[in-house]
């Protein structure tokens, strides 16, 4: 590489991955997130969602290898031809959802979500929750566990565990699918344009506790929540050739 890109490695807290950061830093030098021409994330898909969300201000790409659990958004590690690698790889830009969530107490609550934006009840009867979108109400009541809104990065992940389907990196939709939905007993979900915007009503939130989950950031007990796509955000991501979500949503499918 002519001109290698200056390099800020960061890592979750697994001792695996300690370690691959400190091996991969001594042999190809690091910087701090602010002079980073590109970040490596050493962790598993929790860690590049904490990753890309601590430094989208950055307009930097994060190039992930696998030291976790689960690595969907990663890359497979290797601690040699890193410099290549990084030449070679393919960028996927992503926009996230913004949440916007009011709570019973009257307060206002924003998150952005890479994967998905959730509603979940948190007590021991069903949610009953109203659908609505670009203001028309599509659906008076559906009683359910949850219900969640997932972008095509974020659909082989609990919107894929909740029955939702597969959505190509590139597509212009969006997954509403429902979690153990009891009535419409039926019902499975739509797609919806990535221009749409979403609002969900909790019907009866003092009998039915409802809390709403943007990526793991959680908002307890609201009444409504709206949803959209926020194409000024962008999130750019990194993977070798051959093996980008294209790919592996593709791929995934038929598993």
């Amino acid at each position: 590489m002519a001109n290698r890109p200056a390099i800020a490695f960061v890592a979750s807290q697994a001792e695996i991955a300690q370690h691959a950061k400190a091996t991969l830093a001594e042999a190809y030098g690091g910087v701090t997130l602010d002079e980073a021409d590109v970040i490596v994330a050493l962790g598993g898909d929790g860690f590049m969602l904490q990753t890309l969300h601590g430094t989208m201000h950055l307009d930097v790409p994060v190039y992930g290898m696998n030291r976790g659990t689960v690595g969907f958004l990663m890359n497979e590690f290797h601690a040699h031809d890193l410099w290549d690698r990084l030449e070679a790889a393919e960028e996927t830009v992503i926009n996230p959802l913004s949440m916007t969530a009011m709570g019973m107490d009257g307060q206002e609550h924003a998150a952005l979500a890479i994967n998905e934006v959730s509603l979940l009840r948190s007590g021991p009867q069903a949610a009953k929750l109203k659908i609505s979108v670009d203001g028309r109400i599509r659906m008076e009541e559906l009683v359910c566990d949850g219900a969640l809104l997932s972008t095509p990065a974020g659909s082989t992940a609990y919107n894929y565990s909740a029955h939702g389907p597969i959505l190509p990196i590139d597509a212009d939709v969006l997954a509403l699918t429902a979690m153990s939905a009891f009535r419409p007993r039926r019902w499975r979900g739509a797609l919806l344009p990535d221009t749409a915007r979403v609002r969900i009503d909790v019907l009866e939130p003092e009998k039915r506790p409802v809390m709403a989950d943007a990526d793991a950031r959680s908002v307890g007990t609201v009444v409504s929540v709206e949803i959209i796509s926020d194409p000024d955000v962008r999130h750019r991501l990194l993977f070798d050739p051959g093996h980008g979500l294209e790919e592996r949503l593709i791929r995934e499918q038929f598993v």
